[in-house]
């Protein structure tokens, strides 16, 4: 097997990183997964931009397309990187993204930071338990320590005086969505959204959970589907080349 990476996992976020190894590892079995990651410092000011222009710069050094699977953020960037430079890329997951890609858990923060009269403490341990569900309160601190971390390094564009907003739509290459049932970041509504946009052979799957990162609770369920996609789509564009 080549070195070569198969799929790059957009990861924006490194403070989520913990989140995404299972199903990393899981993919790794069949297919070589690299980690590509972005992290912004508190004097960068929040745009995706630079972010989209790295990635590029990063794609272009490889010698064919790959698959690109993203969470959140991640995702949001692997859709507008996707639009942009088709090309390059063989498939896009995306994973908790709503048909509103620019709704993440910031966008929920800042919304609720303007309504909401409680501490931030308070309001980051709502968060937590809005992406992981129940947990204990060692759990719960050890979640708003990863939240605080986030709000300093993701290159959301999010404040408290302004919420991004990205055009919905889907895109030319092969699209995979998924998300939780149960997601209150992303919920059922935001993810049902995205059946205008599909094309012929893009998938659309509802874990049946109820948290924002479900790939992190059940990585062999989400792996699996994700395999089904590529093989899918590996098997149509073989039937393709050999009527051509």
């Amino acid at each position: 097997m080549s070195n070569s990476p198969q799929v790059i996992w957009l990861n924006p976020n490194p403070s989520w990183r913990r989140f995404h190894r299972p199903l990393m590892q899981y993919l790794s079995k069949t297919m070589v997964v690299a980690e590509w990651e972005y992290c912004q410092n508190a004097d960068e000011p929040s745009s995706l931009e630079v972010a989209l222009t790295l990635l590029h710069e990063y794609l272009c050094d490889l010698n064919q397309p790959v698959h690109l699977i993203g969470h959140s953020t991640g995702g949001t960037l692997g859709l507008l990187y996707s639009r942009r430079y088709p090309e390059r890329v063989k498939s896009l997951s995306l994973l908790g993204v709503g048909c509103h890609p620019a709704v993440d858990w910031q966008a929920h923060y800042y919304v609720q930071r303007q309504l909401l009269p409680c501490s931030r403490e308070m309001l980051l341990a709502q968060m937590v338990r809005s992406i992981v569900g129940s947990c204990s309160w060692e759990d719960t601190k050890l979640g708003i320590k990863i939240l605080e971390a986030d709000l300093v390094r993701s290159p959301s564009a999010h404040s408290l005086y302004n919420r991004a907003r990205i055009t919905p739509g889907g895109v030319a290459v092969p699209l995979f969505v998924c998300g939780s049932r149960g997601d209150t970041i992303v919920d059922r509504r935001q993810l049902q959204g995205w059946i205008p946009w599909l094309k012929r052979g893009d998938r659309l799957w509802e874990h049946p959970g109820d948290t924002h990162v479900f790939h992190y609770f059940d990585p062999n369920s989400v792996g699996d589907r994700i395999r089904s996609f590529w093989q899918y789509h590996a098997q149509t564009c073989f039937l393709h080349s050999q009527v051509a």
